[in-house]
């Protein structure tokens, strides 16, 4: 058999393997812009809860049998909690929503990035996780979304 030399992009219409990567790599621009801001407004609204921003994309590199992870945002409340912040955004309030795109293999990662952070640290500060779902215009918060067990 041999190596297809056309693609089906969206639309069903078929293009070159050229074309098919530039039409990729808008979509992967578009959704990489709109990431940047969802992360942007919830930075400005947990500041406006009085967090303080620490860091913005921490990333974990990956192993070779392993896949790394990155915290969107690193917070600080104002009784020194490190806050580790994910953050999702979703047009609209989808099978389940954003909330709920924040799946147990998610946590174990965010979790492994946040130890891997707190490495640096000689004395470790009390932390928790929080997510932070964009449904359209709306913005939910929840403080302690879920445990550092894995």
């Amino acid at each position: 058999m041999g190596v297809a030399t056309t693609y089906s992009a969206p639309g069903g219409k078929s293009c070159a393997p050229a074309a098919w990567a530039a039409a990729l790599s808008t979509v992967v621009g578009f959704t990489q812009q709109k990431g940047s801001e969802a992360e942007d407004r919830a930075c400005r609204y947990l500041q406006a809860q009085g967090l303080t921003l620490v860091q913005r994309n921490y990333r974990v590199a990956r192993g070779p049998h392993r896949r790394g992870g990155e915290i969107d945002l690193i917070m600080r409340t104002s009784q020194g909690t490190l806050v580790f912040v994910e953050v999702r955004a979703r047009a609209q309030a989808r099978q389940g929503g954003a909330g709920a795109s924040v799946t147990p293999l998610k946590q174990r990662r965010l979790v492994l990035a946040a130890r891997h952070y707190l490495l640096r640290c000689s004395q470790p500060p009390p932390c928790r996780f929080d997510v932070v779902a964009l449904e359209g215009s709306v913005l939910h918060w929840w403080p302690g979304a879920f445990e550092a067990t894995a």
